[in-house]
Parts: C-alpha cells; structure tokens; sequence
C-alpha cells in the first residue's frame, strides 16, 4: 500500500511505493514543492528503500509544477550520501515537463555528481528500461 505524503493544503504531494514485481521504490511527485515538503518526502522515501535492502528508485516528476532547487543542494549533500550508504545506487529521475521543474532536476543531477549512478529520462518508460537493464547486470 502506498504511503501518501500531505501538504498544509491537505493535498498530497507525494507517494511512495516498493514495487515488488520490478523491485524498485517508486516516487509519484505532484503540484509545486516546498524545501519542508522535499526533505520529508526524500526522506520518507528511504524506509521502504531500507526496509526491502532496495538499490533501485524510480523518482517521478512528471506532475511537478515549478522550481525546487531550492532543496537540490540538500539533496545532494545530505540526502544522496545517506541513501547511498544504505545500499542505493541507481535513481531514474522522470523530469516534468513544465519548464522550471525540468531545470531543479538537472540541477540536482549535476549536485548529486558520482555519489550514485543516476540518468535522467523523458518518460517513465525509459527510466524503467533503464533500471530494469540496471538490475539485469547486478
């Protein structure tokens, strides 16, 4: 059952998900992100990848709106050393196609470096393609 994640408005603006059949977390990003909301969801989202000793995310931003670069460098110094010595070491980042989103993913791309192997696609097809050939070489 997937953990929901709610904002102030009541909305949820997170779901986080281990898919057992492809052994994979997955994060469904919705609406516009706050620096607060961020650092729950990202670290929300490291149980499951503990919990199932899990080294694949599928992060999906496809329904983000707006920028959050203003967590990138959180992500990159706090979160993605954590999530990398807790076994993670591939993330399939699906950027949204709004414009300013799109740019904080690839901020936080260039911020996150070599700490893990991490791509950024288009569509949840690629980044699924990706992992799953990912997975077939481990």
């Amino acid at each position: 059952m997937p953990l929901e994640l709610v904002n102030g408005f009541g909305h949820v603006y997170l779901t986080i998900e281990y898919d057992a059949a492809n052994q994979w977390v997955y994060n469904n990003w919705l609406g516009y992100q706050t620096y607060i909301g961020i650092i729950a969801g990202a670290d929300a989202c490291l149980h499951p990848l503990r919990e199932h000793q899990c080294a694949y995310l599928l992060n999906d931003n496809r329904h983000v709106l707006g920028p959050w670069d203003h967590a990138v460098e959180w992500i990159a110094k706090d979160w993605a050393p954590r999530a990398s010595a807790q076994g993670l070491t591939h993330f399939a980042q699906v950027v949204s196609p709004e414009a300013l989103a799109a740019l904080s993913g690839e901020a936080m791309h260039v911020g996150i470096g070599d700490q893990l192997q991490m791509r950024l696609f288009s569509t949840i097809e690629e980044a699924q393609e990706w992992l799953r050939q990912a997975q077939g070489r481990a």
